[in-house]
């Protein structure tokens, strides 16, 4: 199953599932359950991946929390970032700080930092913009800019390049 197969001095790592932690080296304090979860991590500490898939990339980032198939798959540096939900920061590469809870939440996030996103398809399309916060069904859905806040069901659903907005 190759689970944890390159591990050097790595501890208090837990791996389950086929490829699980496989080029893991030298990090400790990962725990990754699912098929290929946290595959590619070398040495990146304190990170937790649950479902197929869930932290695939990631190689040297810590402190990432990515629960559901496919959450933070393309992460590779992106620090401290929680995940869950299928998809949820699926697209995230170097960016850090982001928290997305639900379904395809910033799912097309790469490189936009400090964002937070709660509820379904909430900030989907937001790629870099940056400390932005959205709260209920798809608001913030086309959002591409930063330091825009919408609470509650489609708030600035619209928006697209329009920063420091507020909706409720």
């Amino acid at each position: 199953s190759h689970a944890m197969f390159a591990n050097t001095t790595g501890d208090e790592n837990v791996a389950v599932g086929k490829d699980a932690l496989d080029a893991n080296t030298t990090a400790g304090g990962n725990s990754a359950l699912g098929y290929a979860s946290l595959t590619s991590n070398t040495t990146g500490a304190k990170n937790t991946a649950v479902g197929n898939s869930s932290l695939y990339n990631n190689t040297t980032a810590d402190s990432n929390t990515s629960i559901g198939w496919n959450s933070l798959s393309a992460n590779t540096t992106g620090a401290e970032n929680v995940a869950l939900g299928v998809s949820a920061l699926a697209a995230n590469t170097t960016a850090s700080n982001n928290v997305a809870v639900g379904a395809f939440t910033l799912d097309a996030n790469t490189t936009g930092g400090e964002n937070t996103g709660i509820g379904h398809a909430v900030l989907s399309t937001n790629i870099t913009g940056a400390s932005n916060t959205g709260v209920g069904f798809t608001s913030l859905l086309v959002n591409t800019a930063s330091n825009n806040t919408a609470v509650g069901h489609n708030t600035l659903k619209a928006n697209t390049t329009g920063d420091e907005n507020t909706a409720v």
